[in-house]
Protein backbone atom coordinates (compact mmCIF):
# COMPACT_ATOMS: atom_id res chain seq x y z
CA UNK A 1 0.00 0.00 0.00
CA UNK A 2 2.94 2.30 0.60
CA UNK A 3 3.87 1.53 -3.00
CA UNK A 4 0.78 3.37 -4.25
CA UNK A 5 1.27 6.26 -1.83
CA UNK A 6 4.82 6.85 -3.04
CA UNK A 7 3.75 6.33 -6.65
CA UNK A 8 1.28 9.18 -6.18
CA UNK A 9 3.90 11.34 -4.45
CA UNK A 10 6.30 10.66 -7.33
CA UNK A 11 3.70 11.96 -9.79
CA UNK A 12 3.45 15.06 -7.62
CA UNK A 13 7.24 15.44 -8.01
CA UNK A 14 7.93 15.01 -4.29
CA UNK A 15 11.73 14.60 -3.91
CA UNK A 16 12.86 11.10 -2.96
CA UNK A 17 9.53 9.41 -3.58
CA UNK A 18 10.78 7.80 -6.79
CA UNK A 19 12.97 5.44 -4.76
CA UNK A 20 9.93 3.17 -4.33
CA UNK A 21 10.08 2.37 -8.04
CA UNK A 22 13.28 0.40 -7.43
CA UNK A 23 12.76 -3.29 -6.71
CA UNK A 24 16.06 -3.42 -4.79
CA UNK A 25 14.92 -0.71 -2.36
CA UNK A 26 11.51 -2.26 -1.74
CA UNK A 27 13.10 -5.70 -1.32
CA UNK A 28 15.46 -4.34 1.33
CA UNK A 29 12.55 -2.66 3.11
CA UNK A 30 10.54 -5.91 2.97
CA UNK A 31 13.41 -7.87 4.57
CA UNK A 32 13.88 -5.31 7.32
CA UNK A 33 10.16 -5.00 8.04
CA UNK A 34 9.62 -8.75 8.21
CA UNK A 35 12.63 -9.11 10.51
CA UNK A 36 11.34 -6.39 12.82
CA UNK A 37 7.87 -7.94 12.96
CA UNK A 38 9.12 -11.47 13.63
CA UNK A 39 11.73 -10.40 16.19
CA UNK A 40 9.82 -7.71 18.05
CA UNK A 41 6.32 -9.18 18.00
CA UNK A 42 7.35 -12.84 17.85
CA UNK A 43 8.09 -12.96 21.57
CA UNK A 44 4.73 -11.37 22.37
CA UNK A 45 2.92 -13.96 20.28
CA UNK A 46 4.91 -16.76 21.96
CA UNK A 47 3.94 -15.41 25.39
CA UNK A 48 0.30 -15.27 24.28
CA UNK A 49 0.43 -18.89 23.07
CA UNK A 50 1.95 -19.92 26.41
CA UNK A 51 -0.76 -18.14 28.39
CA UNK A 52 -3.44 -19.86 26.34
CA UNK A 53 -1.60 -23.17 26.83
CA UNK A 54 -1.38 -23.73 23.09
CA UNK A 55 1.40 -26.29 23.40
CA UNK A 56 2.66 -29.18 21.32
CA UNK A 57 1.35 -32.64 22.14
CA UNK A 58 4.43 -34.86 21.87
CA UNK A 59 4.16 -38.53 20.98
CA UNK A 60 6.82 -40.61 22.70
CA UNK A 61 8.96 -41.97 19.85
CA UNK A 62 11.86 -42.89 22.08
CA UNK A 63 14.03 -40.00 20.89
CA UNK A 64 16.53 -38.40 23.23
CA UNK A 65 15.28 -35.11 24.68
CA UNK A 66 11.95 -35.44 22.91
CA UNK A 67 9.67 -35.31 25.94
CA UNK A 68 11.40 -32.15 27.17
CA UNK A 69 9.67 -30.35 24.29
CA UNK A 70 6.23 -31.19 25.59
CA UNK A 71 4.20 -28.03 26.08
CA UNK A 72 6.37 -25.89 23.78
CA UNK A 73 4.03 -23.38 22.08
CA UNK A 74 2.93 -24.39 18.62
CA UNK A 75 1.02 -22.53 15.86
CA UNK A 76 4.02 -20.19 15.69
CA UNK A 77 3.47 -20.13 11.95
CA UNK A 78 1.23 -17.16 12.72
CA UNK A 79 4.43 -15.17 13.31
CA UNK A 80 5.77 -16.22 9.90
CA UNK A 81 2.52 -15.48 8.06
CA UNK A 82 2.17 -12.02 9.61
CA UNK A 83 5.83 -11.25 8.84
CA UNK A 84 5.26 -12.15 5.19
CA UNK A 85 1.85 -10.64 4.54
CA UNK A 86 2.35 -7.22 6.16
CA UNK A 87 5.54 -6.27 4.21
CA UNK A 88 4.05 -7.75 1.02
CA UNK A 89 0.93 -5.59 1.37
CA UNK A 90 3.05 -2.53 2.14
CA UNK A 91 5.74 -2.77 -0.53
CA UNK A 92 4.43 -4.92 -3.41
CA UNK A 93 2.43 -3.85 -6.44
CA UNK A 94 -0.86 -5.52 -5.53
CA UNK A 95 -2.13 -5.25 -9.11
CA UNK A 96 0.54 -7.73 -10.17
CA UNK A 97 -1.12 -11.09 -10.84
CA UNK A 98 1.88 -13.01 -9.52
CA UNK A 99 1.78 -11.15 -6.20
CA UNK A 100 -1.94 -11.87 -5.98
CA UNK A 101 -1.26 -15.58 -6.43
CA UNK A 102 1.42 -15.57 -3.74
CA UNK A 103 -0.91 -13.81 -1.29
CA UNK A 104 -3.67 -16.32 -2.01
CA UNK A 105 -1.23 -19.20 -1.52
CA UNK A 106 0.01 -17.85 1.80
CA UNK A 107 -3.46 -17.23 3.21
CA UNK A 108 -5.08 -20.39 1.81
CA UNK A 109 -2.51 -22.90 3.04
CA UNK A 110 -2.07 -20.90 6.23
CA UNK A 111 -5.78 -21.47 6.94
CA UNK A 112 -5.52 -25.19 6.11
CA UNK A 113 -2.54 -25.53 8.46
CA UNK A 114 -4.23 -23.45 11.17
CA UNK A 115 -7.29 -25.73 11.10
CA UNK A 116 -5.01 -28.75 11.45
CA UNK A 117 -3.23 -27.23 14.45
CA UNK A 118 -6.51 -26.09 15.99
CA UNK A 119 -7.96 -29.61 15.90
CA UNK A 120 -4.76 -31.05 17.40
CA UNK A 121 -4.48 -28.51 20.21
CA UNK A 122 -8.03 -27.57 21.13
CA UNK A 123 -9.91 -30.72 20.12
CA UNK A 124 -7.12 -32.93 21.54
CA UNK A 125 -7.13 -34.95 18.32
CA UNK A 126 -3.53 -35.98 17.52
CA UNK A 127 -4.45 -36.79 13.92
CA UNK A 128 -5.54 -33.20 13.24
CA UNK A 129 -7.22 -32.38 9.96
CA UNK A 130 -7.95 -35.48 7.90
CA UNK A 131 -5.34 -36.19 5.24
CA UNK A 132 -7.96 -36.14 2.49
CA UNK A 133 -9.10 -32.66 3.52
CA UNK A 134 -5.49 -31.37 3.50
CA UNK A 135 -4.94 -32.91 0.09
CA UNK A 136 -8.17 -31.36 -1.21
CA UNK A 137 -6.98 -27.95 -0.01
CA UNK A 138 -3.63 -28.37 -1.77
CA UNK A 139 -5.23 -29.63 -5.00
CA UNK A 140 -7.71 -26.74 -4.94
CA UNK A 141 -4.85 -24.29 -4.68
CA UNK A 142 -3.04 -26.02 -7.55
CA UNK A 143 -6.13 -25.70 -9.74
CA UNK A 144 -6.57 -22.02 -8.87
CA UNK A 145 -2.91 -21.29 -9.68
CA UNK A 146 -3.07 -23.29 -12.92
CA UNK A 147 -6.27 -21.62 -14.13
CA UNK A 148 -4.93 -18.16 -13.30
CA UNK A 149 -1.69 -18.76 -15.20
CA UNK A 150 -3.70 -20.09 -18.14
CA UNK A 151 -6.45 -17.47 -18.30
CA UNK A 152 -4.72 -14.25 -17.21
CA UNK A 153 -3.57 -12.02 -20.06
CA UNK A 154 -0.75 -10.72 -17.84
CA UNK A 155 0.92 -14.14 -17.70
CA UNK A 156 3.23 -14.28 -20.72
CA UNK A 157 6.79 -15.06 -21.67
CA UNK A 158 8.88 -13.10 -24.16
CA UNK A 159 10.05 -15.22 -27.07
CA UNK A 160 12.19 -14.54 -30.11
CA UNK A 161 10.34 -14.40 -33.42
CA UNK A 162 11.46 -17.03 -35.94
CA UNK A 163 11.75 -16.71 -39.70
CA UNK A 164 10.30 -19.47 -41.92
CA UNK A 165 13.81 -20.97 -42.24
CA UNK A 166 14.14 -21.25 -38.45
CA UNK A 167 16.53 -18.31 -37.99
CA UNK A 168 15.74 -15.43 -35.65
CA UNK A 169 13.97 -12.44 -37.17
CA UNK A 170 15.95 -9.20 -36.78
CA UNK A 171 15.30 -5.50 -37.23
CA UNK A 172 17.48 -2.40 -37.48
CA UNK A 173 17.13 0.38 -34.91
CA UNK A 174 18.94 3.61 -34.13
CA UNK A 175 20.67 3.70 -30.75
CA UNK A 176 19.46 6.93 -29.13
CA UNK A 177 22.67 7.24 -27.10
CA UNK A 178 25.21 6.73 -29.89
CA UNK A 179 23.15 7.61 -32.95
CA UNK A 180 24.45 4.45 -34.61
CA UNK A 181 22.34 1.80 -36.34
CA UNK A 182 22.09 -1.50 -34.50
CA UNK A 183 20.54 -4.86 -35.27
CA UNK A 184 18.42 -6.63 -32.67
CA UNK A 185 16.32 -9.77 -32.52
CA UNK A 186 12.56 -9.21 -32.74
CA UNK A 187 10.59 -10.51 -29.74
CA UNK A 188 6.93 -10.80 -28.77
CA UNK A 189 5.02 -11.67 -25.60
CA UNK A 190 3.00 -14.89 -25.86
CA UNK A 191 1.06 -17.36 -23.74
CA UNK A 192 3.26 -20.40 -23.42
CA UNK A 193 3.38 -23.85 -21.87
CA UNK A 194 7.17 -23.76 -21.81
CA UNK A 195 9.21 -24.22 -18.67
CA UNK A 196 12.87 -24.44 -17.67
CA UNK A 197 14.52 -27.85 -17.70
CA UNK A 198 18.07 -28.32 -16.35
CA UNK A 199 21.06 -29.74 -18.23
CA UNK A 200 19.39 -29.47 -21.67
CA UNK A 201 20.93 -27.41 -24.48
CA UNK A 202 18.19 -24.81 -24.93
CA UNK A 203 17.20 -25.06 -21.24
CA UNK A 204 13.49 -25.24 -22.14
CA UNK A 205 10.72 -27.82 -22.30
CA UNK A 206 7.31 -27.26 -23.88
CA UNK A 207 4.70 -29.34 -22.06
CA UNK A 208 2.52 -29.34 -25.18
CA UNK A 209 5.22 -31.38 -26.93
CA UNK A 210 4.31 -34.25 -24.61
CA UNK A 211 0.99 -34.36 -26.45
CA UNK A 212 2.54 -34.10 -29.92
CA UNK A 213 0.74 -37.30 -30.93
CA UNK A 214 -2.50 -35.29 -30.85
CA UNK A 215 -1.25 -32.92 -33.55
CA UNK A 216 -2.58 -29.36 -33.29
CA UNK A 217 -4.80 -30.37 -30.38
CA UNK A 218 -1.65 -31.09 -28.40
CA UNK A 219 -0.87 -27.37 -28.16
CA UNK A 220 -4.43 -26.65 -27.07
CA UNK A 221 -4.41 -29.28 -24.32
CA UNK A 222 -0.86 -28.58 -23.15
CA UNK A 223 -2.28 -26.62 -20.22
CA UNK A 224 -3.79 -29.82 -18.86
CA UNK A 225 -0.25 -31.17 -18.42
CA UNK A 226 0.78 -27.87 -16.84
CA UNK A 227 -2.17 -28.10 -14.42
CA UNK A 228 -1.26 -31.64 -13.36
CA UNK A 229 2.38 -30.65 -12.83
CA UNK A 230 1.35 -27.67 -10.70
CA UNK A 231 -0.90 -29.83 -8.51
CA UNK A 232 1.89 -32.40 -8.10
CA UNK A 233 4.47 -29.76 -7.20
CA UNK A 234 2.20 -27.94 -4.72
CA UNK A 235 1.15 -31.10 -2.87
CA UNK A 236 4.66 -32.61 -2.86
CA UNK A 237 6.57 -29.55 -1.67
CA UNK A 238 3.92 -28.51 0.85
CA UNK A 239 3.87 -31.98 2.40
CA UNK A 240 7.67 -32.15 2.19
CA UNK A 241 8.01 -29.00 4.27
CA UNK A 242 5.49 -30.40 6.74
CA UNK A 243 7.43 -33.66 7.16
CA UNK A 244 10.77 -31.85 7.42
CA UNK A 245 9.46 -29.72 10.28
CA UNK A 246 10.37 -32.37 12.84
CA UNK A 247 13.33 -30.95 14.73
CA UNK A 248 14.22 -27.44 15.86
CA UNK A 249 15.04 -25.04 13.05
CA UNK A 250 15.33 -27.63 10.26
CA UNK A 251 12.39 -26.61 8.07
CA UNK A 252 12.78 -22.89 8.84
CA UNK A 253 16.43 -22.72 7.80
CA UNK A 254 15.91 -24.96 4.79
CA UNK A 255 13.08 -22.77 3.48
CA UNK A 256 15.21 -19.64 3.97
CA UNK A 257 17.93 -21.17 1.76
CA UNK A 258 15.41 -22.21 -0.90
CA UNK A 259 13.72 -18.81 -0.83
CA UNK A 260 17.03 -16.99 -1.34
CA UNK A 261 17.75 -19.17 -4.36
CA UNK A 262 14.31 -18.60 -5.88
CA UNK A 263 14.73 -14.87 -5.28
CA UNK A 264 17.91 -14.89 -7.38
CA UNK A 265 16.22 -16.93 -10.12
CA UNK A 266 13.16 -14.66 -10.25
CA UNK A 267 15.33 -11.55 -10.37
CA UNK A 268 17.32 -12.73 -13.39
CA UNK A 269 14.19 -14.14 -15.08
CA UNK A 270 12.37 -10.85 -14.64
CA UNK A 271 15.29 -8.68 -15.75
CA UNK A 272 15.64 -8.40 -19.52
CA UNK A 273 19.38 -7.68 -19.44
CA UNK A 274 20.25 -10.64 -17.19
CA UNK A 275 17.85 -12.94 -19.04
CA UNK A 276 19.53 -12.12 -22.36
CA UNK A 277 23.01 -12.47 -20.90
CA UNK A 278 22.23 -15.87 -19.38
CA UNK A 279 20.15 -16.87 -22.41
CA UNK A 280 17.20 -17.89 -20.22
CA UNK A 281 13.47 -17.38 -20.47
CA UNK A 282 12.41 -13.78 -19.82
CA UNK A 283 9.14 -13.55 -17.90
CA UNK A 284 7.76 -9.99 -17.71
CA UNK A 285 6.50 -8.68 -14.35
CA UNK A 286 8.15 -11.42 -12.24
CA UNK A 287 10.71 -8.98 -10.84
CA UNK A 288 8.02 -7.89 -8.38
CA UNK A 289 8.19 -11.34 -6.82
CA UNK A 290 11.64 -10.53 -5.44
CA UNK A 291 9.96 -8.22 -2.93
CA UNK A 292 7.60 -10.96 -1.77
CA UNK A 293 10.35 -13.55 -1.41
CA UNK A 294 12.46 -10.98 0.47
CA UNK A 295 9.66 -10.75 3.04
CA UNK A 296 9.68 -14.55 3.29
CA UNK A 297 13.45 -14.62 3.85
CA UNK A 298 13.20 -12.02 6.59
CA UNK A 299 10.27 -13.86 8.19
CA UNK A 300 12.04 -17.22 8.31
CA UNK A 301 15.33 -15.76 9.58
CA UNK A 302 13.47 -13.82 12.25
CA UNK A 303 11.44 -16.87 13.25
CA UNK A 304 14.64 -18.91 13.43
CA UNK A 305 15.69 -16.66 16.34
CA UNK A 306 13.02 -18.40 18.42
CA UNK A 307 12.83 -21.72 16.56
CA UNK A 308 16.54 -22.64 16.74
CA UNK A 309 17.61 -25.30 19.24
CA UNK A 310 16.25 -25.40 21.88
CA UNK A 311 13.08 -24.09 20.26
CA UNK A 312 10.90 -21.63 22.15
CA UNK A 313 8.11 -22.14 19.62
CA UNK A 314 7.14 -24.52 16.80
CA UNK A 315 5.66 -23.28 13.54
CA UNK A 316 3.14 -26.12 13.36
CA UNK A 317 1.21 -26.91 10.21
CA UNK A 318 0.15 -23.25 10.16
CA UNK A 319 3.66 -22.41 9.04
CA UNK A 320 5.00 -25.55 7.36
CA UNK A 321 2.14 -26.11 4.89
CA UNK A 322 2.15 -22.44 3.91
CA UNK A 323 5.94 -22.26 3.50
CA UNK A 324 6.04 -25.37 1.32
CA UNK A 325 3.17 -24.07 -0.79
CA UNK A 326 4.86 -20.69 -1.24
CA UNK A 327 8.07 -22.31 -2.46
CA UNK A 328 6.09 -24.54 -4.86
CA UNK A 329 3.89 -21.83 -6.38
CA UNK A 330 6.80 -19.39 -6.63
CA UNK A 331 8.84 -21.96 -8.58
CA UNK A 332 5.88 -22.64 -10.88
CA UNK A 333 5.34 -18.94 -11.59
CA UNK A 334 8.96 -18.35 -12.64
CA UNK A 335 8.89 -21.61 -14.66
CA UNK A 336 11.50 -23.34 -12.51
CA UNK A 337 9.33 -26.16 -11.13
CA UNK A 338 11.50 -28.85 -12.75
CA UNK A 339 14.39 -27.59 -10.62
CA UNK A 340 12.42 -28.43 -7.47
CA UNK A 341 13.88 -31.97 -7.11
CA UNK A 342 17.32 -30.34 -6.88
CA UNK A 343 16.53 -27.20 -4.92
CA UNK A 344 14.14 -28.95 -2.54
CA UNK A 345 16.25 -32.08 -2.33
CA UNK A 346 15.95 -32.04 1.48
CA UNK A 347 12.15 -32.18 1.23
CA UNK A 348 12.40 -34.87 -1.46
CA UNK A 349 14.66 -37.18 0.54
CA UNK A 350 12.54 -36.68 3.67
CA UNK A 351 9.41 -37.62 1.71
CA UNK A 352 11.11 -40.58 0.04
CA UNK A 353 12.45 -41.90 3.34
CA UNK A 354 8.88 -42.17 4.64
CA UNK A 355 7.55 -43.76 1.45
CA UNK A 356 10.43 -46.27 1.26
CA UNK A 357 10.19 -47.12 4.97
CA UNK A 358 6.44 -47.76 4.89
CA UNK A 359 6.53 -49.64 1.58
CA UNK A 360 9.40 -51.88 2.64
CA UNK A 361 7.79 -52.57 6.01
CA UNK A 362 4.53 -53.64 4.35
CA UNK A 363 6.34 -55.72 1.74
CA UNK A 364 8.48 -57.62 4.27
CA UNK A 365 5.52 -58.15 6.58
CA UNK A 366 3.56 -59.69 3.74
CA UNK A 367 6.47 -61.82 2.54
CA UNK A 368 8.13 -62.85 5.81
CA UNK A 369 5.30 -62.29 8.28
CA UNK A 370 7.39 -59.68 10.05
CA UNK A 371 7.83 -56.04 9.06
CA UNK A 372 11.41 -54.87 8.56
CA UNK A 373 12.83 -51.36 8.30
CA UNK A 374 15.51 -49.74 6.19
CA UNK A 375 15.92 -46.74 8.49
CA UNK A 376 15.88 -46.80 12.27
CA UNK A 377 13.03 -44.30 11.99
CA UNK A 378 11.47 -42.15 9.28
CA UNK A 379 11.57 -39.38 8.19
CA UNK A 380 15.32 -39.30 7.72
CA UNK A 381 16.18 -36.73 10.41
CA UNK A 382 14.75 -39.09 13.05
CA UNK A 383 17.03 -41.83 11.72
CA UNK A 384 20.04 -39.71 12.66
CA UNK A 385 18.51 -38.92 16.03
CA UNK A 386 18.28 -42.67 16.66
CA UNK A 387 22.00 -42.84 15.84
CA UNK A 388 22.51 -40.39 18.72
CA UNK A 389 23.48 -37.40 16.59
CA UNK A 390 22.73 -34.15 18.48
CA UNK A 391 19.87 -32.13 17.00
CA UNK A 392 22.00 -29.05 16.20
CA UNK A 393 24.51 -31.20 14.28
CA UNK A 394 21.74 -32.83 12.22
CA UNK A 395 20.15 -29.48 11.41
CA UNK A 396 23.46 -27.82 10.52
CA UNK A 397 24.46 -30.65 8.18
CA UNK A 398 21.07 -30.63 6.50
CA UNK A 399 21.48 -26.88 5.98
CA UNK A 400 24.91 -27.43 4.42
CA UNK A 401 23.41 -29.96 2.01
CA UNK A 402 20.62 -27.47 1.30
CA UNK A 403 23.17 -24.77 0.43
CA UNK A 404 25.02 -27.15 -1.91
CA UNK A 405 21.74 -28.01 -3.63
CA UNK A 406 20.95 -24.29 -3.95
CA UNK A 407 24.30 -23.63 -5.62
CA UNK A 408 23.76 -26.54 -8.02
CA UNK A 409 20.31 -25.16 -8.85
CA UNK A 410 21.73 -21.77 -9.81
CA UNK A 411 24.59 -23.33 -11.76
CA UNK A 412 22.07 -25.24 -13.93
CA UNK A 413 21.32 -21.94 -15.64
CA UNK A 414 24.65 -22.23 -17.48
CA UNK A 415 25.44 -25.96 -17.47
CA UNK A 416 23.68 -27.38 -20.53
Amino acid sequence: MLYYLFEYLDKMNVPGSGVFQYISFRSAMAVLTSLVISLMYGKKIINFLQRKQIGENIRDLGLEGQMAKKGTPTMGGIIILASILIPALLFCDLHNVYIQLMLITTVWLGIVGFLDDYIKVFKKNKEGLKGKVKLLGQITLGIVVGLTLWLSDDVVVRERVLNPDGSYKTESIINTNTGLEETRIVTHDVKSTKTTIPFVKNNELDYSNLLAFLGEKGKKYGWIIVMLVIILVVTSVSNGANITDGIDGLATGTVAIQATTLGILSYVSGNLIFARYLNIMYIPHTGELVIFISALIGATVGFLWYNSYPALVFMGDTGSLALGGIIAVYAVIIRKELLIPILCGIFLIENLSVVVQVSYFKYTKKKFGEGRRIFKMAPLHHHYQKLNYPEPKIVTRFWIVGILLAVITIVTLKIR
